[in-house]
């Protein structure tokens, strides 16, 4: 099986920390060398630093806030003005918790900024890269929403499922050259962000955050809360050659607790 990444080079957003930073640990575990895009440039130096070099990659970051998207547009291009890219992971902090009845309006506006239109600006500045050298994957981590919503986060599966469908489609338009599109679907993993979503649901259920954790982790098929580490490896997989005809799908990390196909 072709997972070797040598000589590639991989984008990857959101990756200070969490999913995004797993994802480039096992992207550089293959061989490829990061470039991670974040918001906090302190850590950001630490992420970088904790990635593999031990088949030569050079690694690098810049820092970017996706809420404000030309600056976005800017880094990414800098970026290709200097190299080619051949992996692409989009990922952006989800957006806050609650009902979608309370949501106001400017709330989607911004997660649509955030994970949409963020999207396409960098999709936008590395496919003539791709197309060049013969080799492109882009990847979204979204979150298993796409497929059923997920209770107290309105905003969040909204948006997740326009990014969803903003993927299928460019997957079929990017498909003839060999470049492949697709989402992965993270469920409960031990991240800051479900820890958050623990505390959030505890206080608007009046119960101790310990309470929501283990009735989650009760509805999980595997009983355990996902590692990081199982969730980069699936990105790093479809990145990789030998999932070179995989493309358009949306792939949930989850222990097995979407209730769907």
């Amino acid at each position: 099986m072709k997972l070797s990444l040598t000589g590639k080079t991989a984008v990857v957003c959101g990756a200070s920390q969490g999913l995004g930073l797993a994802s480039a640990r096992e992207l550089a575990l293959l061989g490829a060398s990061c470039i991670l895009l974040a918001r906090n440039e302190k850590l950001l130096e630490t992420a970088v630093a904790s990635l593999d070099t031990s088949q030569g990659q050079q690694h690098n970051y810049y820092v970017a806030d996706f809420s404000e998207p030309a600056k976005v547009k800017a880094t990414i291009q800098a970026i290709v003005d200097d190299q080619f890219v051949h992996i692409l992971v989009n990922n952006s902090g989800g957006p806050s918790s609650g009902p979608i009845l309370a949501a106001e309006g400017g709330a989607f506006l911004k997660a649509f900024e955030m994970h949409v239109v963020c999207n396409q600006l960098l999709t936008q500045a590395v496919v003539p890269g791709m197309k060049a050298t013969g080799y492109g994957r882009i990847i979204q981590i979204i979150s298993t929403s796409v497929k059923v919503p997920i209770k107290n986060l309105g905003v969040s599966n909204t948006i997740r499922a326009a990014v969803a469908n903003w993927a299928k489609t460019m997957a079929n338009e990017l498909a003839p050259f060999g470049i492949t599109v697709n989402n992965v679907l993270p469920g409960a993993m031990t991240t800051d962000r479900l820890k958050s979503l623990f505390k959030a649901t505890g206080e608007a259920r009046g119960v101790p955050e310990e309470t929501i954790a283990e009735e989650w982790r009760q509805e999980i098929p595997m009983q355990r809360f996902g590692d990081p580490s199982e969730f980069g490896a699936a990105v790093a997989f479809l990145a990789s050659p030998a999932a070179g005809y995989i493309t358009g799908i949306n792939l949930p990390v989850d222990g097995g607790k979407t209730p769907s196909l």
